[in-house]
């Protein structure tokens, strides 16, 4: 197991083995937290500054007040309507797609998305926590969503969202070797919780700041009847809207690492 070769790791887990908490369980609350986060301003100042500022999109987040919108779990019924506004407003997102029922139900929407210039990222299939399973079924879970998505758009994607934002160094290590990088993020309007379209636009712009990467759901039934005056608000305040990708840059994001 790549964990235990970890020897934080395996020593913390032994102290709390012997405290009563299984040494599995010790992994996946210890090794989480072993996980480095790296920040967009972070990634940018890692790619230098070489003349390629500002290269994909014109956008140079240097300077620009820049911020990602990302969709998980989608596409559902009502991406095409959340795609006819970003095409109103010309903002590019970053759309992390859910395999089961989604990607298999909704492959013109699929299509669309990546025809219309946003981000194609992956979600994985099932939509399990990729720390409670086997290695074998995290590559399969990402394999398979990634073989989904070429299929359909001819793109591989360089990034996935790990289910609930749950990741340690086992995944970590699995992504590296399947060239995802892992983005997380820092502003969520927890919409699975609520159908309240008012209170999901409150909960993103009360949260946002620069080199914010918000978090929404194009599954759920609140969610895209608040996106436009969320979009509407934080062009007000001065906020671009860029793709993570975009949002790194001249910074790329690696396989394996995670970014917030």
């Amino acid at each position: 197991m790549f964990w235990w070769k970890n020897k934080r790791v395996r020593i913390a887990a032994i102290v709390l083995a012997v405290l009563g908490i299984g040494s599995l369980v010790a992994y996946q609350v210890i090794s989480a937290r072993w996980v480095d986060r790296i920040s967009p301003a972070e990634a940018r100042a890692a790619g230098g500054d070489d003349g390629k500022r500002g290269a994909t999109g014109g956008v140079d987040c240097e300077k620009a007040r820049c911020v990602a919108l990302t969709f998980d779990g989608g596409p559902g019924r009502d991406t095409p309507e959340l795609l006819d506004l970003l095409k109103r407003e010309e903002v590019p997102a970053t759309f992390f797609l859910l395999g089961r029922k989604h990607i298999e139900r909704y492959p013109d929407t699929v299509r669309r998305i990546a025809e219309e210039g946003h981000e194609v990222a992956n979600h994985t299939w099932n939509h399990p926590r990729l720390t409670e399973v086997s290695a074998d079924e995290v590559r399969t879970e990402l394999t398979r969503t990634q073989k989904a998505i070429e299929d359909l758009t001819g793109v591989t994607p360089t990034l996935m969202r790990p289910p609930q934002g749950r990741t340690n160094k086992d995944v970590s290590e699995i992504c590296r070797e399947l060239g995802l990088a892992q983005i997380l993020w820092s502003v969520t309007a927890k919409d699975y919780s609520t159908t309240d379209s008012a209170l999901i636009r409150k909960r993103v712009l009360d949260q946002v700041e620069r080199d914010g990467i918000i978090l929404l759901h194009d599954i759920y039934d609140g969610t895209v009847p608040a996106v436009p005056g969320i979009i509407s608000e934080l062009k007000e305040r001065g906020y671009t809207f860029v793709t993570v990708p975009q949002l790194l840059a001249p910074g790329s994001a690696e396989p394996g690492k995670v970014y917030r």
